[in-house]
């Protein structure tokens, strides 16, 4: 298996978020999570603190400049604040835009108390979410990042007639998670859009073809027009990382490399600081 191919699986299945539901899914440890993806278990291991590393290091890169510094600090967040990142494998993978975040804020701001908790799940759609948006709740968070529906706009096969989900029933599960959220916590609420996908990039990609993935951006700006049309800020990351996005930020045409995630990590401290 080539040192890319380790990566994506490392990036996209994720067995560790993806098993953590089943009764004894937690308590699964390295040697099992590589056995799962068919690695042995060093390759596993360095390969992860790798990618862990370059993490760590964009969160640095990102510190460095004086004024991402500054929309750090002025991210609406008392000390003590409780924040979760729930979404899919753009959130889940880890170098996700919420690890860069989690890392930003305890650099910056490590004497404000302040956790970030990602809860996502990869190749969820927004009715899985329903399913565990409870869990969400009851960690009684401040402040709630949602970043779901690109797999809603996922197909299946080379000449597909359907998305997993229909866009009004995604409109019906996002309204959903909206109220339950306002009903049921004082949390605040940011919503970050799917972004685009490099279609053709997705149909030809080896790991991806294997699953009969494919995507059409006029299915997922649908998605980004869902959640652009709720309550609350929202950030547009369709409309800014253009339709497709730079090739340089993605691996597989849908998922993010390092830099793109580190890209993303920037538009939501950018969107999320100019909230008062």
């Amino acid at each position: 298996m080539s040192d890319e191919q380790v990566r994506w699986l490392l990036k996209v299945i994720q067995p560790e978020g993806t098993l953590a539901s089943l009764p004894q899914g937690a308590s699964l440890n390295r040697e099992a999570h590589a056995g799962l993806l068919g690695l042995p278990v060093d390759i596993y291991a360095t390969e992860l603190g790798r990618m862990q590393k370059e993490a760590s290091e964009a969160a640095g890169a990102l510190l460095a400049d004086p004024a991402a510094a500054s929309m750090v600090d002025r991210l609406p967040l008392r000390k003590g604040a409780k924040v979760v990142a729930f979404g899919d494998s753009l959130t889940s993978d880890p170098q996700s835009w919420a690890v860069v975040l989690r890392e930003m804020l305890a650099r910056r701001r490590g004497t404000d108390g302040i956790s970030l908790t990602i809860s996502a799940v990869a190749a969820e759609t927004t009715t899985h979410g329903l399913v565990r948006i409870a869990n969400v709740i009851n960690s009684r968070p401040d402040w709630i990042l949602f970043l779901v529906g690109t797999n809603d706009a996922r197909t299946q096969g080379p000449h597909p007639t359907k998305t997993l989900v229909h866009h009004e029933e995604t409109a019906r599960n996002i309204a959903e998670l909206r109220q339950r959220v306002s009903s049921e916590t004082t949390a605040n609420c940011l919503w970050i859009t799917p972004p685009a996908v490099n279609e053709a990039q997705v149909a030809a990609h080896w790991g991806l073809a294997r699953f009969g993935v494919r995507f059409r951006n006029e299915d997922l700006e649908r998605v980004a027009g869902i959640v652009r049309a709720g309550d609350g800020p929202v950030i547009d990351v369709f409309s800014t990382l253009g339709s497709p996005p730079p090739s340089d930020l993605l691996m597989d045409g849908l998922h993010f490399t390092v830099a793109g995630q580190k890209r993303m990590a920037f538009e939501v401290i950018r969107g999320w600081s100019k909230l008062q």
